[in-house]
């Protein structure tokens, strides 16, 4: 790399841009992965996804799309109501990569049915990769996704969207969305005086000869760009589930107005908005008053999807930070020889390894979930414990990742100060965590003895690992307690650890002991590589990491 002179010195010692590479190929723990829950026939097509996107044009456009904020326009030039949320070029421009590749779709046949194989596995690779470098335009490519299997609960609608939902075209057109190439859909279900508890919500909906009309707001109504959205409202039977496009049947806009667009502390390429409906016109989907349990089937996937995205996040802060000391050089040593910088990178690797196996295995249930009921408990249980793990994870790890560039990680011309500011938003947005503990007990209070079984199955894949039976034996004694709720962060933490340690064991059974090792056996520390590894396990561990 050239030296750059000014009139009082040269630029060196700097490391070089970590782009135009294969962010695929690079990845020997997710390559793996990929490979051990199905999708190892898939390595071209992702290898060139990650060729794609590890370019430094897709890495300049995750720059440009968060520097160039979206901006609400209420109303037109001539007074009229329009609603509408422009964006950056960049941002259409990820979108229309993302949606090629069909990030957003790709897990469903052309009739909305799974698809089947290793699809999800597949499509959650490219999603990992894209969330390395730019993650908030994937707020509405998962929510697009993921709205398919709530769609599912009517099957006329299903059939009517799924055309276009199908398709591997964006259309950012501001129209209905029956005469687009492509569409998008977001979610409303929050508001100011219930959040997560959406049974308080105050919005109405009232019946009307071409479907219902919709009176009232939403506090965090995601990505208000989107052609539709799937929102809750009370009916006359209860909280129902309903489809609301942007434009009324007639081609009308609907009556949808953004109140403001949220300033978020991360995720600021994505456009997040308060809403009130005044009088919107919308369809049901599912049965009235079964709202919950009809938007919970999009709600699972999006939870998939914020576990996937903070493993992504994980390990562009892991690669940033190693490619960064293993050009920096310190008291006469690149930093990734000093025997701290290596403890500290090589603990980061390892978690990243447990997490990428473990997103990976979770996607190989939801493959597997229609035709095997113990996958589905698999996934039902887990889920959420993965969610709570991965995404609490994040932004401790990408902080530390942070200080391995030091004051140039702090900066925001780098990426790691954006990652780190998205990072929170994956443990808040669709359930926090005492929401994912209630629901791994909620789980365990409905299918006990399947639930138990799912454990008795991670004993046996973590057999022989450091500390994984007498792990096992915690989370069964915390999960039978009357008051199970008082130990419920410590059993399921637990729980994704153990899950963790079984899905690395049949990735990289070395890297398995290791990690049962330091997370199992005895308690992480509270500070990254505050572990005792062999300088071989480092060696290989970084190597894994980063060839």
């Amino acid at each position: 790399m050239s030296k750059t002179a000014f009139a009082t010195h040269e630029v060196f010692n700097q490391s070089p841009p970590f782009e135009d590479i294969d962010l695929f190929a690079c990845d020997r723990p997710l390559k793996e992965a990929v490979a051990a829950f199905g999708g190892s026939e898939a390595e071209k097509e992702l290898s060139e996804f990650g060729r794609h996107w590890g370019s430094a044009a897709m890495a300049a456009r995750g720059r440009v799309a968060n520097e160039n904020t979206p901006k609400l326009r209420t109303f037109d030039a001539r007074g009229n109501r329009r609603d509408e949320v422009e964006f950056h070029p960049a941002y259409h421009e990820l979108m229309a990569h993302s949606a090629h590749a069909g990030v957003h779709n790709s897990t469903w046949t052309a009739d909305g049915k799974p698809a089947g194989g290793a699809a999800e596995v597949v499509r959650a690779a490219k999603f990992y990769m894209a969330s390395q470098v730019e993650t908030g335009h994937l707020c509405p490519i998962t929510m697009t996704r993921a709205a398919v299997a709530a769609l599912a609960s009517q099957p006329d609608l299903l059939a009517k969207t799924m055309p276009v939902i199908a398709t591997r075209a964006y259309d950012p057109s501001f129209a209905p969305w029956w005469t687009k190439r492509g569409m998008t859909l977001g979610m409303g279900m929050t508001e100011k005086q219930g959040g997560t508890d959406v049974r308080a919500n105050m919005t109405r909906a009232e019946r009307a000869a071409d479907g219902y009309r919709i009176v009232g707001h939403k506090w965090f109504m995601s990505a208000p760009m989107c052609d539709a959205f799937l929102v809750l409202a009370q009916a006359a039977e209860g909280l129902t589930c309903f489809f609301m496009p942007r434009f009324a049947p007639d081609g009308s806009v609907n009556a949808i107005h953004f109140q403001r667009l949220k300033d978020k502390l991360g995720n600021r390429s994505n456009a997040s908005s308060e809403v009130e409906f005044a009088g919107a016109f919308a369809m049901r989907i599912g049965e009235e008053g079964k709202g919950i349990r009809t938007i919970i089937q999009m709600v699972q996937l999006t939870r998939q999807d914020c576990a996937i995205a903070s493993a992504g996040l994980m390990r562009s802060g892991l690669a940033h930070a190693l490619h960064h000391a293993r050009h920096r050089s310190v008291f006469q040593k690149h930093l990734a020889d000093q025997p701290l910088m290596r403890a500290v990178l090589a603990d980061l690797a390892l978690h990243v390894e447990a997490s990428t196996a473990l997103v990976m295995r979770l996607c190989q249930a939801f493959d597997r979930t229609p035709n095997d009921p113990r996958e589905a408990v698999y996934m039902r249980l887990l889920t959420p414990a993965i969610k709570y793990w991965t995404c609490k994870s994040a932004p401790p790890f990408l902080f530390e990742a942070m200080e391995c560039l030091g004051g140039n990680g702090y900066v925001e011309e780098g990426i790691l100060a954006r990652h780190y500011r998205e990072s929170p938003v994956n443990a808040i947005w669709e359930g926090s965590g005492n929401v994912m503990c209630l629901d791994v007990l909620r789980a365990l209070s409905r299918e006990a003895e399947a639930a138990m079984a799912v454990l008795h199955g991670l004993t046996e894949a973590s057999h022989g690992l450091p500390g994984a039976g007498e792990t096992a034996g915690v989370i069964a004694q915390a999960f039978r307690r009357r008051d199970n709720e008082h130990v419920a962060r410590l059993a399921i933490e637990k729980l994704a650890l153990l899950a963790a340690a079984a899905a690395l064991n049949k990735v990289a059974p070395r890297s398995a002991e290791l990690f049962a090792a330091t997370r199992l056996a005895n308690p992480h520390a509270g500070m990254y590589g505050a572990v005792d590894l062999a300088e071989n396990d480092t060696s290989a561990l970084l190597e894994r990491a980063l060839p």
